[in-house]
């Protein structure tokens, strides 16, 4: 990882969903093919595909010539913080200084982000949340030329090769349609780029030009950022105004109940509460939605929290429940912060 992630923003953890995270790269179990390994059918396979897109060879061989193997995107994918407990992830993001970033960010684009929550029906602070959770609002995007990473991944780590291959053909569909300097275009080490750390494929289908200047600018347009992170939400299924999490009296789990894994949600609340098992705080719901449970380690004890419909679609964005839960409480510090 490069110093920028050292801050800990998500261009270290955005996409955890989409990766099969491994320790150190071992070129003895194939997880990663060298720089002068063997790759030319993969390469066949990745211009054949975007000659069928309408690409011609020259645009594909100029595209590929621009990408470069970059070490140290696998040193990054390969040892993520992730694994983090979260009585030491929880204290990354929960900041004065990223609480003081936000209100100032909400203030300036007070209108803005009004219009985005209004438009795409989903609560201002979980814009305002997002924003600053992945990248402490435009302050740390990262510094890895988006070509290089998703080159790398695509062709020379295995566990995602094919998905990050498809991720590199969305980039170059990507520049196209807006016009992009692939040369000046950096993210995260899994190719996410701008203020709401978005990879190609997202950037293509959610992002928004929110303020009608003809182009859906990421990575230097605040404007279409805010627009694009309230249309991805909208998209996924947000309910504005609606309880996100709840937490539950135990700290054990009934042997019946599993934690969620990231699958799709198969409990209903029903399923979970019980005499055994409560919430923490009296509150009117409707016990037939889908909900998960959530863990959380502790120092000294686990506790458990009730995802419902909204946490689930903060998953959306990245499929670590750590993740969404950050979200979700710095959402709150934020809604109650603006309102004063």
């Amino acid at each position: 990882m490069n110093n920028i992630t050292r801050f800990f923003t998500t261009a270290s953890l955005i996409f955890a969903s989409t990766l099969s995270l491994v320790s150190a790269p071992s070129y003895a179990d194939e997880t990663v093919i060298p720089p002068d390994g063997d790759i030319s059918s993969l390469k066949n396979e990745f211009i054949q595909a975007q000659l069928e897109l309408g690409f011609s060879r020259q645009e594909i061989d100029q595209f590929l010539t621009q990408a470069n193997y970059n070490q140290k995107v696998i040193d990054a994918i390969t040892t993520p913080w992730e694994a983090k407990p979260w009585h030491l992830y929880q204290p990354i993001f929960l900041t004065e200084k990223r609480l003081a970033k936000g209100i100032e960010f909400w203030q300036t684009h007070a209108n803005t982000i009004a219009r985005a929550a209004k438009q795409f029906d989903v609560d201002p602070e979980i814009i305002v949340a997002i924003i600053g959770i992945e990248t402490f609002y435009g302050g740390y995007m990262g510094n890895y030329p988006a070509i290089d990473a998703l080159y790398t991944l695509g062709f020379h780590y295995t566990p995602r090769a094919s998905f990050f291959r498809k991720e590199l053909a969305n980039l170059q569909q990507l520049a196209k349609e807006e016009d992009l300097d692939i040369t000046n275009l950096n993210g995260s080490y899994a190719g996410a780029m701008g203020f709401g750390q978005f990879i190609p494929s997202s950037y293509r289908h959610y992002a928004v030009d929110f303020d009608n200047d003809g182009k859906r600018d990421l990575v230097g347009n605040p404007i279409d950022a805010i627009g694009s992170v309230a249309n991805y939400f909208h998209q996924h299924g947000w309910k504005k105004g609606e309880l996100v999490t709840l937490p539950l009296t135990n700290h054990q789990l009934p042997e019946t109940l599993t934690v969620w894994k990231g699958e799709k949600l198969h409990y209903k609340v029903a399923d979970i509460l019980s005499p055994e098992i409560a919430l923490a705080q009296n509150v009117d719901l409707d016990i037939s939605q889908k909900a998960m449970i959530v863990e959380l380690v502790q120092e000294d004890k686990t506790d458990y929290w009730l995802g419902l419909n909204n946490f689930y679609v903060i998953t959306r964005y990245n499929r670590s429940p750590l993740y969404a839960m950050a979200v979700y409480q710095f959402s709150q510090q934020l809604k109650e912060a603006y309102a004063k």
